[in-house]
């Protein structure tokens, strides 16, 4: 038992609590005392009290504990928790961010959080607390399952997220005690994850500051180089921005509209950003400087802004209603770029009082400021949506790699807004397509789409939505989703609602083609496949350590177990059963029947896929190979591809075609033919006679040749029918060479 825990009166039969005590006499300056003003402007005398004694409680949970910096460690919380009450948050959370770090740095269990303050202390503290009890095969893989665990606990409880930013916001602020290599992956850590949620929740004075101080540790040399560039301009503009601050209260004044007028500087890796994505230098990055108009109400929002665009000229295409159309975390605002004196753009940012409240709070005014205004309501029911969104991400997503991946995608901060059919507005990131849009409507929507009408015309699924547009997804019921979306999709949410899908129907059709190969297993050891019961199951799958028959079948099917090996397994131990072998090695000689060939029919899915390589078809002399990613992937027996790989013979199985192939297979031709105008319509006529379909074609340059090369892949059924197909070819007059290509893709892995 730590010794932390032993002074906090906990023994490990008895869970007691802390004796009560006397706060400890404080300087009139420290972090503490600045934490009980912040507590006294909106809190009573006895929810301060309580906030108090999660401080006793964690000052002597963390006794003998400092911080990197040198100071005690209870310092950290106490600041994480002036930071949370700068934003006003209520009781649980305050208590909660002062014990953040109990339990995982002293030997406090939950249970006595629970006992001492309460289910939502302890599920808050909970939620925050890393897993560092739990092993993992890698940091990556720690980091990926903390930020999992996270982030499901903040989709409960939005509050769970609102204290690790403050936490990460501390960190960062006294980031300089850590080594390089730590400072650095940390700011990465935060640029690209916690940056963008307190982004997404509408946290602006956070995220503005987790972005420049993981600039500056990012890259240190470019952060001091800007920093004091900027300090430079600063006093060499004064005298321009001080008239026009004047100006502009002037005009305000003499239309007669209330408003508080600042100027504003934009913050260091905004500037950054900016002159990366337009490959700008600094001196051509003119708009440093900005203006904030606080007006009474939203129609004084418009009177303002049509007062400034007389005052300069507007510049086209730099202006953005987000008072009508807010952003997903809730910011509303008139943004406006002008012509200014001497030609310096100035931008401008007009709202209300309390669009500015919502601007800097973010989802936290839903308990700084308890009022009925729609706006905080859509952000509320907003930021609900976001959190479900990430409940179904981790639905879909089965491991932590893939859930923080989606993740990360979804924290976007560019989006478009298009319409439904019925007028609503959809947010999205940017460069989402018609198909993210399909399964932003609903997943069900996504899952059947098969076409899209924009703006009343019929285009591509991948084709990107824009602003304004208006979308209208077509579905059909017995359509899935395809494979190829994945290459285009942009959102988590439909990345994880395809991968899933995909995953589930390899998973079924691999459990079809194990179950083949394991009976034809069973029964080269002379058993029948229905005579092994459920207890023979039930102790394979003991042994294996999965969760199903199915999952084992599967494994089959995948190459990850041997068909035969699974076949002993079931049968070993039972005399009824009992074959009279000693082992694999013995069994291969001592069988008296060879495994049967496993038949293909062309439509098994994906469970079992055609080498593009050789693209075999049926009538071909074929073998399959056991890949672990893709299942059986079926070859011809002279594939150049086979014979680069020295692979196991037990990765390699017999197979044949079946009997009953409806399917069309693509094979490969290549002709040379005279370069004459109309070839390619007679060869597309010629092949279209028999029956076969054109999948792709590519000409290769004539080069001034009276002869060129043409190369199709085509869809026939069989041999026979491409034998027809050549033969029809051949015909034509102006066709000099034709023959199927093997290897074209040789490199392929298999």
């Amino acid at each position: 038992m730590p010794k932390t825990a032993t002074k906090l009166g906990i023994n490990p039969t008895h869970n007691d609590t802390i004796q009560s005590a006397e706060p400890p006499l404080l300087p009139a300056d420290s972090q503490d005392s600045r934490l009980t003003l912040l507590l006294k402007e909106y809190f009573s005398q006895a929810d301060i009290e309580k906030v108090w004694e999660a401080y006793r409680y964690a000052e002597i949970a963390h006794t003998g504990q400092n911080r990197k910096t040198g100071e005690p460690y209870i310092s950290h919380p106490v600041a994480v928790a002036c930071i949370l009450a700068k934003l006003h948050l209520d009781l649980p959370t305050l208590m909660a961010a002062l014990l953040h770090d109990v339990v995982e740095d002293t030997g406090v269990e939950i249970v006595v959080i629970n006992q001492k303050f309460g289910k939502q202390v302890a599920d808050l503290v909970e939620g925050v607390t890393k897993l560092d009890k739990i092993e993992f095969q890698s940091a990556l893989a720690a980091q990926a399952e903390n930020f999992r665990k996270m982030l499901l606990a903040m989709s409960q409880d939005v509050r769970v997220i609102l204290v690790k930013l403050a936490d990460r916001l501390h960190n960062m602020q006294t980031l300089e005690a850590m080594n390089a290599q730590k400072q650095k992956r940390i700011a990465r850590e935060t640029l690209d994850i916690y940056a963008p949620i307190a982004n997404r929740l509408g946290l602006n004075q956070i995220y503005r500051e987790l972005e420049d101080l993981s600039f500056k540790y990012l890259y240190p040399m470019r952060y001091r180089v800007i920093s004091k560039a900027i300090k430079v301009a600063r006093g060499n503009r004064k005298e321009v921005i001080s008239k026009i601050l004047d100006s502009i209260k002037q005009r305000l004044e003499d239309a007669h509209i209330v408003a508080d007028v600042k100027g504003r500087e934009k913050h260091l890796y905004s500037i950054y950003r900016k002159m990366t994505s337009k490959h700008n230098t600094l001196d051509q990055i003119q708009d440093i400087y900005g203006f904030r108009v606080l007006v009474k109400d939203t129609a004084s929002c418009y009177l303002a802004l049509g007062s400034l665009h007389a005052l300069y000229k507007p510049i086209p295409g730099r202006f953005k209603d987000l008072i009508a159309i807010p952003k997903a975390n809730g910011y509303q605002s008139l943004h406006t770029t002008l012509f200014g004196p001497f030609g310096t753009p100035i931008e401008v940012q007009i709202r209300s009082e309390d669009m500015h409240k919502i601007a800097n709070a973010g989802v936290a005014a839903h308990w700084r400021y308890k009022t009925s205004d729609a706006s905080l309501t859509a952000l509320q029911q907003q930021t609900h949506q976001w959190l479900q969104r990430l409940l179904e991400i981790q639905t879909e997503s089965d491991d932590s790699y893939e859930f923080l991946e989606n993740f990360k995608v979804d924290l976007f901060p560019d989006e478009v807004y298009v319409f439904t059919p019925k007028g609503n507005i959809l947010a999205l990131p940017k460069g989402s397509t018609a198909v993210d849009f399909a399964y932003a409507v609903h997943s069900d929507v996504g899952n059947c789409c098969v076409a899209v009408k924009i703006n009343n015309e019929l285009a591509p699924l991948r084709t990107e939505m824009h602003n304004g547009d208006n979308v209208e997804i077509i579905t059909a019921a017995l359509a899935k989703p395809n494979p190829a979306w994945l290459n285009y999709v942009v959102t988590g949410k439909a990345r994880s609602h395809i991968r899933h899908y995909l995953k589930s129907i390899q998973a079924t059709e691999s459990a079809h083609l194990g179950e083949r190969m394991l009976n034809m297993a069973l029964r080269a050891l002379h058993v029948e496949p229905h005579t092994i019961g459920e207890k023979e199951w039930k102790k394979v799958i003991r042994d294996y350590g999965v969760k199903s028959k199915q999952t084992i079948l599967s494994d089959i099917g995948l190459g990850k177990r041997v068909s035969l090996m699974v076949a002993h397994q079931l049968t070993a131990g039972h005399p009824e059963l009992q074959v009279d072998i000693n082992g694999l090695e013995d069994a291969k000689t001592k069988l008296p029947k060879k495994l049967d060939n496993i038949t293909i029919s062309g439509s098994e899915g994906m469970a079992v896929q055609f080498a593009q390589c050789c693209r075999p078809i049926p009538g071909d002399p074929i073998l399959g190979f056991i890949n672990k990613e893709k299942g059986l992937i079926i070859h011809t027996h002279d594939c150049p591809t086979t014979r680069k790989f020295k692979l196991d013979p037990d990765k390699w199985l017999d197979v044949e075609w079946g009997s009953d192939n409806k399917k069309l297979f693509k094979v490969n031709v290549h002709m040379v033919v005279a370069n004459e105008r109309g070839m390619l319509a007679k060869i597309a006529s010629g092949i279209s006679d028999v029956g076969a379909n054109i999948d792709n074609v590519s000409v290769e340059e004539a080069d001034g040749s009276q002869y060129a090369n043409v190369n199709f892949t085509v869809q026939v059924r069989d041999r026979v029918h491409l034998a027809e197909l050549m033969r029809n070819l051949r015909k034509i007059p102006d066709v000099v060479r034709i023959n199927r290509v093997k290897g074209v893709h040789a490199e392929e892995k298999i």
